[in-house]
């Protein structure tokens, strides 16, 4: 009798088997890439929905697991301490949000968000031949807001006296809203909060969309094939099953495999220095972190230390641990295949820098290590924000270069505005745009970690 009573009208029964995880048929806008820039965007399109669930929003993340995500697998440093506008801006604003976080991402009946903010500040290090790049960085950092300081190699010994200054000519020191927090709780916290505001969390795989086609030409006489994308195909997990979402809008905030999204379209495959051959400049860079102790490195005033030889390092917790690493030669990069890390690339490229600059490091053990994605801009290392030209309705938020974390609240905030506003309303942020890929300029940072 139940069997009968469940195939009544009315009742939820079905002779086929559903899978409860597929991600709805429609949405009005379709996030993809469940990463802290994701989320973020997530969470500012439903605090700014004019009307209560308006605005039907779904994020689609291939890996529940966070296992290679290059959010969780970064060093988790903030700083302003950059030479664009643009960068110190987003960093800023960010730090703001982070100050004010539960204001923002708490959720009622759960436990207060803690980011563990160590708020140890940046110290970057500059020798003779680069001394004047930080002084006209420090201008802009100032002139921007930023509270930071310049240092003298007596003053730097003066303050720590466990750094190196023989061949120190200059040093800045931020002074406000910079240091390092955990960037898992960063990311769980805008995600739960999402979730609270009707955000729908979908795990599986976009392999494809169902785009329209308006041929048009260019005030330069070429033809172009715009795309508007009308379902997005997303795979379920282990599985060959796959829902096609209708959708209005689709964000590309798959970070570091974000270009996969753009030749799935068949976009940017044309002659090169035309429009339609205008790709995504984003792909896959690995980084090493390594952790080691030094029982008699730095202690508790330990900042987030970049040196002009490229090398970083910072306290992690206590017990005299520390992570480092830094980037390789262009010519050097490591196979992006796989996470597996480089150990010879401590000892041969990173050690004899951090015992020059911290002679309590020429002796240390490494402990572990581990390693990451950039979602590295090949044009110039920084934020692609906004509508490529030939995707009409796919919103960009890729190509940070490491910085994405740090400045996730400010971008996802920004993307958000371009997308229910038609513009930015809190930071000019054109210059991210990719008017400058097309235009050939690039934008800049003159001190890249």
């Amino acid at each position: 009798m139940d069997k009968v009573a469940d195939a009544l009208p009315g009742s939820q029964w079905s002779p086929f088997e559903m899978n409860p995880n597929l991600p709805p048929e429609r949405a009005d806008i379709v996030i993809i890439g469940g990463g802290v820039i994701g989320w973020s965007i997530a969470y500012w399109l439903k605090k700014k929905e004019r009307v209560r669930d308006g605005v039907k929003v779904i994020v689609v993340e291939k890996d529940p697991t966070y296992s290679q995500a290059s959010t969780v697998l970064s060093a988790g440093g903030i700083r302003q301490q950059f030479s664009l506008t643009e960068n110190i801006q987003l960093s800023l604003a960010s730090a703001d949000f982070m100050r004010n976080i539960n204001e923002h991402l708490g959720v009622l009946n759960q436990e207060p968000v803690d980011l563990q903010f160590n708020h140890s500040g940046y110290l970057f290090v500059a020798n003779e031949s680069v001394a004047h790049i930080m002084e006209e960085n420090y201008s802009t950092q100032r002139f921007a807001g930023a509270k930071v300081s310049l240092l003298s190699p007596v003053q730097l010994k003066e303050k720590f006296p466990w750094i190196n200054t023989e061949d120190v000519a200059l040093a800045s020191y931020g002074l406000e809203n910079e240091g390092w927090f955990d960037p898992w709780t960063l990311l769980n916290a805008f995600r739960q909060k999402a979730i609270s505001m009707g955000v729908i969390q979908s795990i599986g795989e976009v392999t494809g969309f169902n785009c329209t086609l308006n041929r048009m030409d260019t005030v330069d006489g070429e033809t172009v094939d715009v795309k508007r994308i009308k379902h997005v195909n997303v795979r379920m997990p282990n599985s060959r099953e796959y829902q096609p979402v209708e959708c209005a809008i689709v964000v590309n905030a798959a970070g570091a495999f974000s270009a996969k999204l753009v030749d799935m379209m068949g976009i940017g495959t044309g002659p090169k220095d035309t429009l339609s051959g205008m790709a995504l400049p984003v792909e896959p860079r690995k980084r090493f972190i390594y952790v080691f102790n030094c029982p008699d490195g730095p202690g508790l005033d330990c900042p987030f230390l970049v040196d002009y030889s490229g090398i970083y390092f910072r306290r992690e917790g206590l017990g005299g641990n520390y992570i480092t690493g830094t980037s390789p030669e262009e010519d050097a990069e490591p196979d992006v295949s796989n996470l597996d890390v480089d150990h010879e690339f401590f000892q041969e490229k990173i050690w004899p820098s951090l015992a020059h600059r911290v002679p309590a490091f020429e002796s240390l053990k490494v402990t572990s290590a581990w390693a990451g994605y950039y979602d590295y801009n090949t044009f110039d290392q920084n934020a692609i924000l906004g509508i490529h030209p030939l995707a009409q309705n796919m919103f960009f938020a890729t190509g940070f270069s490491g910085h994405g974390l740090q400045q996730s609240p400010a971008a996802g905030r920004a993307v958000a505005e371009l997308i229910l506003d038609g513009s930015y309303q809190t930071l000019d942020l054109k210059g991210l745009g990719f008017q400058r890929i097309m235009a050939k300029e690039p934008l800049l940072e003159k001190n890249i970690v």
